[in-house]
């Protein structure tokens, strides 16, 4: 019985590790952005803005 509940604590212990482990990668936080058509990404202003046709 006692190693069941150290077994438990441990595990209770370890997940919330893990789990920041699996959200903290940079590749977590890319996200494409899309803008509609006649206007660009503007990565200064963070913004969709129009382009300029020529």
């Amino acid at each position: 019985m006692r190693i069941k509940t150290l077994l438990a604590a441990f595990v209770l212990m370890a997940v919330p590790g893990f789990a920041y482990a699996d959200c903290s990668s940079s590749s977590a936080h890319d996200a494409t952005m899309s803008c509609a058509q006649g206007t660009s990404w503007d990565a200064a202003s963070q913004s969709c803005v129009t382009t300029a046709s020529s």
